[in-house]
C-alpha cells in the first residue's frame, strides 16, 4: 500500500485530533504516513485565509467541535487551548529536523500533547525542552539546528510543495496529487488509498 503523505502545521487545532490518534489508525488499517511539517500561516496569509482571527462565534464552535470529536478518540484536552502560537514557525523548524532525524512523530505528539492537555504553547518553553527531552533529544542541540539557514529553508521549501499541490489548511492527506483536508476526511484519504473509493 502506497504511503499517505500528512501534511501537518504545528499550531492548526484541529491537526491535535490527528496527531494524537495516527498510531492506532496505522495499526488498525495497516496505512503508512510520511509526516510533512509546512507553515499553515504563510499559506493562509497568501491566500488571505485566516479562518479564525476576529470571528468569536466561529472559534467558539471550533473548540466545542473539537471537544465533541476528542471524547470520540479518548482524548482529553484542556479548552480552550492558547491559540494561536506565537512559536509556530519555530515548532514546525523543530518538526523539519524531526523528518529528517527520524522522530518527528514522537516530538509531534509530544509538542501537541502538552499544548492542548497542558495549556503549554508548541514553539515556547517550557514546551520545547519538555517535549523534546521527553523523546531523547538535547533541547539545546536541537534548538540550535532548528533555527538553521537550511532547516528555515526546507521548511520554506515543503510550504512551496504543499501550495503547489492545491493545499490551503492543516491537517491536509495527500494519495498523489489527490488532497483530503480536515481530520474529518482521513477515512477518506485511506479509502482512496486502497482503491474503495473514486
Amino acid at each position: 500500500m502506497a504511503t499517505i503523505d500528512f501534511w501537518f502545521s504545528i499550531g492548526s487545532t484541529y491537526s491535535y485530533l490527528t496527531v494524537m490518534r495516527l498510531p492506532e489508525v496505522q495499526r488498525t488499517t495497516g496505512a503508512t504516513f510520511r509526516w510533512r511539517a509546512f507553515n499553515v500561516r504563510r499559506v493562509m496569509i497568501e491566500q488571505n485565509n485566516i479562518p479564525f482571527r476576529d470571528k468569536p462565534v466561529k472559534a467558539a464552535y471550533m473548540w466545542r467541535d473539537i471537544a465533541r470529536r476528542a471524547e470520540r478518540y479518548g482524548l482529553s484536552p484542556k479548552l480552550p487551548a492558547p491559540y494561536p502560537l506565537q512559536g509556530l514557525v519555530l515548532a514546525n523548524q523543530i518538526a523539519t529536523l524531526g523528518a529528517e532525524q527520524g522522530w518527528v512523530e514522537a516530538y509531534t505528539r509530544a509538542t501537541y500533547r502538552r499544548w492542548f492537555e497542558a495549556g503549554e504553547p508548541a514553539g515556547e518553553e517550557p514546551n520545547i525542552s519538555a517535549s523534546l527531552g521527553e523523546i531523547g533529544c538535547d533541547p539545546a542541540a536541537v534548538h540550535a539546528a532548528a533555527q538553521s539557514e537550511r532547516i528555515a529553508d526546507a521548511l520554506d521549501a515543503a510550504t512551496d510543495e504543499a501550495m503547489a499541490l492545491g493545499i490551503f489548511g492543516t491537517p491536509t492527506f495527500a494519495v498523489g496529487r489527490e488532497i483530503f483536508w480536515g481530520d474529518d476526511r482521513l477515512d477518506d484519504a485511506i479509502l482512496w488509498q486502497t482503491g474503495a473509493i473514486r
